[in-house]
Formats: structure tokens, C-alpha cells, sequence
């Protein structure tokens, strides 16, 4: 791993052993982007790879001069209107009614290690060895402005983490109206776009499209990163595949509004953009102030999508996810929510956790309808107070019941809202975001609060601290169930209104950041409606995050393989829910619901006393095995094997870091008569290693496995003989391989 910087050339080459970025200075001190991709040798002087041509109707900055035009220039953060038709990175309000901006290199610095950003979630290093910082620092000579690119390439991996900051360095207010935290220009457009998109209940949910002139973009205003799309996209070359080929991954560590667009100009370049959303964003920077962007991280591989995955999986599961939790395994839980909504009381709560430790659950989670006049949607959000006609004994006297139980308790919150119903709403009306003289409307009877407001996030903080500090509380499930409307904070003048929704998510940050540190060992899950906010930006404070409200097992397929390419499994929340299942409705085999959730954190969602004997005996063999190979399922190598978008049956598996255990899980929808013979051609095993295979107690090699394939033929192909095991509709199987001594 290095940086070079040649002072001649004035060109500089971060590089490790997978890849290499190489960018320059231009003459008029514009910076101009070379080269990203695999790992090439350090040269001296890489300037061919600047290219020029006289094109008509193209503009130039020089007199008599056809050679440079940021138009066709790769740039490092373009700016329009100065040659550059394109999308800029950067768009800048001046005093005088302009917007032009012509940021020009100055100095830069080159660190080991890597630098917090100031009340935002950013990957870290442990150990300054880990990585090195490239820091390039711009001007605006006009409007004296300092622009400040960040650059940190990690030792290991194709990762290169980037954001930017401003610094009013002139004497003047300016206007930020888009600040993104990535440019990235490519010399070509052959590459297929891919993004995760949805809706509740169906999130990210893969779709692919092919490159072609102008712009494809996905986004979200809502106010949070949304259901509808996530913050993350993917630009892949045709013929790249899962484990071959060139990909290139981008990803925002960010929980709000964002854009992530690619742009195809006329001549076939790609500019991909990564930031925060400039719709109805506009930050004031008086002299003096500064402005810092979100972090957004590239991963470059020549390995494949899986190659990728596997990439930001290690990278966000040990150096995003912080603190207690990082490397533990989670524990087993049972959620109420499914079981009861909001009809329980105190000692029905009790049974259910009773039955629960029974069958070997750890952990037993009170969900919403335990606060104030709570007893419906309507009523009790922002009284953060137990309700004493529910809970005799409050969360403290609950809490111990459980702990003296044996199992671990865990409380519902949704903080960053109020019911109008609620004393909170009665005391400070104002405390919404809503605009004057506007109707306000709401979303499941509820309102934002208006965390732009230190004092509204203050006494959230200390609401939620002070059931922290009493009660044996080991696990917080933190909700967000509304996107954002009437944007406007009666806090702000007219002029900073454009800063709402980032000073918003900056105080979802700020309440994180010190209940997680006031209480390190307390296990946060994070969850918006579902997976409303299953970005990287909360799994910096919460390792781990509800992914959908659906959790029917067969939904569920698409939804975990499509958030596989960017998210650990170790961050993805997933259970075992009642059936009929409560959002599809869908009746589906125990064993299924289980062999989905195994490759996730691991719960139930429903009254384990509602089970016959025979289930209740299969929950406890569930656990049990979740309890053997908990480990191998979270932080295990995850390769995806067959995608649930291409067709009726899903595949993937978990290898273990020293390739001696696998866990294989093969589904499939629909059943059917006399259908083929069927193998699943495996990954990540040694190819050396003979390894023994649960379903019959037979041995392989490994790279049998991989090459032949493993055979997952059932019984539904030819007729069924007797003695037989039928197959079902949504059935399911997992293959346990171990390796022989």
C-alpha cells in the first residue's frame, strides 16, 4: 500500500496489491482523474492518458488554445459551467447571483492511518498501518473557498474511501446547493447499472440496465434513505458475472437523502456522482464555517460481484461496525410484536418468555404499546414512561422478571417521533417539522420530531437514558415508521431552511453516538418501518438492522440475497415468523422459515406456546443448531450461488476462514412432477480438503464440490418411490460439510 506523488509530473498513484488510482494536476490547476482499476506498475510519468481532440461546439479555456475543455477532461470533482456541460459535483450560490466555481490545487498532504469526520459515521482504521490518507486541498481564487478532497486507500482490498469538505475562507456568505462526496469519471460507458430497489415489504430487490448516453439515477428525498431504493449501486461489465469479470461498487455512508446517478455523455464517458441529494438542499457557509460531506467508499474487483461483496462485507463488519458488539456473536431473540401487537400484559409477556428460555432463546424483545397512553397507533409516541396499567412493576420491575427468568431483555423505542396525543406534543407543539401556515400532514397518526434542534434531541436523550440507566436493559430496537413531509424547523431562519434535512440526520447521529456511548454494551438494532434505513450509516452505531417488515421466508430469499451485495450477514435482522405469515400470508415449513433466518441474526416472531409439541420440539433443534454454527452463519465467508431474480430456486452458502466448515442452504418455490436432477456447483472450499457431507455421511473433495457441483437432487424428480421423503412447495434444504481430519 502507498501513495506516490511525483512532484514533477504532479500526478499522484495510490496503489496496493489490487488496485491503482492515478490522478493529476492539469496546468490550470484543475485536477483530472487518470486511471481506477486493477493494480498496475508505478510509472513516472502516466501523462498519455490524458487524451485530446478538437470537437465543434465544444467550449475551451484558453485563448487559442483547442486542447483544454473540462468537457472531455476525467475529472476529480467537476464543476459546471467553466467548458463542463455535465452534472457537477459541486454547485456554489455566490453574493452576486453566480454559480460558477473554479476550484484550483493549492498543497496536499499524505498521512498513515485515517481521519474521523466530525459528527458523521465513516470507516476506521485500528492501526495506522491499515491505510493511508491522501489529503488535496483546492482553491477557489474568486470566492476564496477551500475545497478539500479525501482520499484513504486501506492496505488489503480494492477499497478507496473519499469524501470532501468546504472551508469559507473568503469574506463573503456562500450558498453549498450540491455538495457530493464522490466524482468519478470513467473513460467509457460498457458497464451495466445495477441498483436495489423496492418498496416496503419488498426491499432491495436487484435490477440491472445497461449504460447508455444520459442519466440513470437512484435516490431518495424522503428524509431517510428509504425502502425504495439504498445507497448503494454497482457498475459491472457485461460479461462479468458473480465470480468473474470487472465491477466496481459505490456505496454512501449516509442515512438521509441521497442521490447516486451515472451520467453518459455524447462521447461515451461515464461520471458517477455519490451524495447527498441536492433537492432542496442549501447550506449557508458564513466566513470561517465548514462543511463536510458524508464518506463514500468505492470497491474496484476483477474477481466478480461475489468478490466485491465479500470486500465491503470485511470492511463493514470490522472497520464500520464499532464496539461491544463488532465481533460477537448476537444472541437469539424473541420478539412480542407478531405475537401480541398491542394487546399483552405484564404476565402474558412473562409466558411468553418463559416458553421462550425453554427452547433456548437468549434474548426476549418488548416491542411497541409499553409507554404512556400507547394502546393504539394514535396515541403515547414521545412518553418515553412506562404505562403502569401494562407494566405494574415498570421496565425495571419487567426486566428483572426476565433476567431472573434467565434470558436478556430488550426495549422498543421510537424516538424521533410523537403522536399529537402524547404529553410531549401537548408541552412542545413546536417541536415538529412542520411549515407555517401549511396543513401538516402525518404517517400512521404520527409526527417527526425536529432533531435539527439540539433540545429536542436533549430530551429524547435523557428519556431514553434514564430507562438505560434503571432497568437491565441489553438490547435496544431503535424504529423509524414515517419519511419526512413539511420539511421546515421553526428553529432556522429562511435562509438555512435548506439545511433541515441534513442537520436532521446529524441529530439521529448525535443521539446514537451518546447513548452508544454511555451504554457500549447495550446491542442496538436499528429499524425504520423495516428496512427504511438499512444503510451504512447506521451500522456504524447499530451492527445490526431490521431488514424488512416481510418476514415471509420465501420474500425474504430476494430481499437477503439482494442485500448480500453490499451488507455482512451479520448486520441483517432476520426471523422466524408465525404462519400464515402476517405480511404475504402465506403458509410456509417451519424448517424453511428457519433455513432463511439461519443467515442472519437469528430470531422468532411469534408465541412459541401457540406451537404444537412437535413444533416446539423442532424450535429447540433450530436453536440448538444455530447455537453450533452461529459463528460460521455471522462472520463466515458468504458466496451467493443461485439468485432468487433468475428463476425459481436460491442457493448460497458460508465457508469458514479456514475452509474446514460450509453450510450450504438450496430452495426452491415451487414443486413440481418428475423435474430434472439438479446440482449446485460450490465455492470457497479447499480444493484439497475431503470434505464429509451431512445429508448422507458421505465424503468429496473439494474440488469436486466446486467443480462437478454438489448434488441437490430430491425427490420430486421421476415419480416418488416408496419410502420416499416428498418435497413440498417452499421447501428448503441446508448441507452441512465438514472437513476430515
Amino acid at each position: 500500500m502507498s501513495i506516490i506523488f511525483n512532484e514533477k509530473t504532479r500526478t499522484f498513484h495510490l496503489c496496493n496489491d489490487s488496485v491503482s488510482y492515478i490522478m493529476t494536476v492539469l496546468p490550470g490547476g484543475q485536477m483530472a482523474q487518470l486511471y481506477f482499476g486493477k493494480r498496475i506498475h508505478h510509472s513516472e510519468d502516466f501523462s498519455h492518458l490524458l487524451e485530446f481532440a478538437f470537437r465543434p461546439m465544444t467550449s475551451y479555456l484558453y485563448d487559442d488554445d483547442y486542447k483544454y475543455t473540462l468537457e472531455h477532461i476525467n475529472q476529480e470533482y467537476g464543476v459546471f459551467g467553466s467548458t463542463d456541460y455535465r452534472d457537477p459535483a459541486a454547485e456554489i450560490l455566490q453574493n452576486d447571483g453566480s454559480r460558477i466555481s473554479d476550484f484550483k490545487y493549492q498543497t496536499h498532504t499524505i498521512k498513515s492511518g485515517k481521519p474521523s469526520l466530525l459528527g458523521l459515521p465513516a470507516t476506521y482504521t485500528e492501526d495506522d498501518s491499515e491505510a493511508e490518507t491522501l489529503t488535496l486541498v483546492l482553491k477557489d481564487p474568486v470566492n476564496g473557498l477551500v475545497l478539500r478532497l479525501f482520499y484513504t486507500i486501506f492496505a488489503e482490498g480494492g477499497i478507496i474511501a473519499r469524501s470532501a469538505s468546504f472551508v469559507n475562507e473568503g469574506a463573503d456568505d456562500l450558498h453549498l446547493t450540491r455538495a457530493m462526496s464522490l466524482c468519478m469519471d470513467l473513460p467509457d460507458s460498457n458497464y451495466e447499472f445495477i441498483h436495489f430497489s423496492g418498496a416496503w415489504g419488498r426491499e432491495r430487490h436487484m435490477k440491472t440496465r445497461r449504460l447508455a448516453q444520459g442519466i440513470q439515477s437512484v435516490g431518495s428525498v424522503r428524509g431517510h434513505s428509504s425502502h425504495n431504493h439504498n445507497p448503494f449501486v454497482i457498475l459491472k461489465r457485461p460479461d462479468a458475472s458473480e465470480f468473474q469479470g470487472e465491477v466496481i461498487g459505490f456505496s454512501l455512508i449516509y442515512s438521509g437523502n441521497f442521490l447516486a446517478q451515472a451520467e453518459v455523455s455524447t462521447h461515451e464517458e461515464t461520471r458517477v456522482l455519490l451524495g447527498i441529494h441536492p433537492h432542496w438542499f442549501d447550506w449557508k457557509l458564513e466566513p470561517g464555517e465548514t462543511f463536510q460531506t458524508p464518506e463514500a467508499v468505492m470497491v474496484y474487483s476483477d474477481q466478480g460481484l461475489n468478490h466485491m461483496s465479500q470486500t465491503f462485507h470485511k470492511l463493514y463488519q470490522t472497520r464500520l461496525a464499532r464496539g461491544y458488539w463488532k465481533d460477537k456473536e448476537r444472541p437469539i431473540l424473541i420478539n412480542n410484536w407478531e405475537a401480541t401487537y398491542f394487546d399483552f400484559t405484564q404476565d402474558r409477556l412473562v409466558d411468553i418468555a418463559s416458553k421462550a428460555k425453554a427452547c433456548g432463546v437468549e434474548l426476549f424483545v418488548l416491542d411497541d404499546g409499553w409507554f404512556g397512553g400507547r394502546r393504539h397507533e394514535k396515541a403515547g409516541l414521545g412518553d418515553w414512561i412506562a404505562n403502569p396499567d401494562l407494566l405494574p412493576s415498570g421496565i425495571t420491575g419487567l426486566a428483572q422478571k426476565i433476567e431472573d427468568i434467565g434470558m436478556k431483555f430488550g426495549l422498543w423505542f421510537e424516538p424521533e417521533m410523537v403522536n399529537k396525543d402524547s404529553d410531549l406534543y401537548r408541552k412542545h407543539p413546536d417541536w415538529i417539522l412542520k411549515t407555517p401556515n401549511r396543513s401538516t400532514s402525518h404517517g400512521r397518526f404520527q409526527y417527526v420530531l425536529d432533531f435539527s434542534r439540539k433540545e429536542v434531541v436533549d430530551c429524547v436523550y435523557e428519556m431514553m437514558a434514564k430507562i438505560l440507566s434503571e432497568a437491565k436493559v441489553s438490547y435496544v430496537k431503535w424504529d423509524m415508521n414515517r419519511s419526512i413531509t413539511e420539511c421546515y424547523s421553526a428553529a432556522l431562519p429562511s435562509d438555512r431552511q435548506g439545511e433541515v434535512f441534513h442537520r436532521y440526520i446529524l441529530g439521529v447521529y448525535d443521539l446514537y453516538e451518546r447513548l452508544t456511548g454511555k451504554f457500549p454494551q447495550v446491542l442496538f438494532e436499528s429499524c425504520a418501518s423495516g428496512g427504511a434505513r438499512f444503510d451504512p450509516g447506521l451500522l456504524y452505531y447499530a451492527p445490526q438492522g431490521w431488514t424488512s417488515d416481510d418476514s415471509d421466508a420465501i420474500e425474504r430469499l430476494k430481499i437477503q440475497y439482494g442485500t448480500s451485495y453490499c451488507y455482512p450477514v451479520s448486520c441483517m435482522g432476520s426471523h422466524v415468523s408465525v404462519t400464515p405469515n402476517h405480511q404475504v400470508f402465506r403458509s410456509t415449513p417451519l424448517h424453511t422459515r428457519a433455513n432463511v433466518a439461519y443467515f442472519g441474526t437469528f430470531g422468532y416472531e411469534l408465541d412459541l406456546n401457540k406451537l404444537s409439541e412437535e413444533e416446539q420440539k423442532e424450535v429447540k433443534e433450530q436453536i440448538a443448531f444455530m447455537k453450533q454454527y452461529r459463528r460460521l452463519f455471522q462472520f463466515g465467508t458468504f458466496y451467493r450461488l443461485m439468485s432468487p431474480f433468475d428463476g425459481g430456486s436460491t442457493a448460497w452458502m458460508v465457508v469458514s476462514d479456514d475452509k474446514k466448515e460450509a453450510v450450504v442452504g438450496v430452495y426452491k418455490v415451487l414443486n413440481s412432477a418428475n423435474m430434472p436432477f439438479t446440482r449446485v456447483a460450490l465455492k470457497g472450499l479447499d480444493p484439497d480438503f475431503c470434505y464429509e457431507l451431512s445429508t448422507d455421511g458421505k465424503y468429496h473433495y473439494g474440488d469436486e464440490l466446486m467443480n462437478a457441483g454438489l448434488i441437490t437432487t430430491d425427490s420430486s424428480a421421476g415419480e416418488l418411490a416408496s419410502g420416499d421423503i416428498p418435497t413440498c412447495d417452499f421447501d428448503s434444504r441446508l448441507f452441512i460439510l465438514k472437513a476430515s481430519n
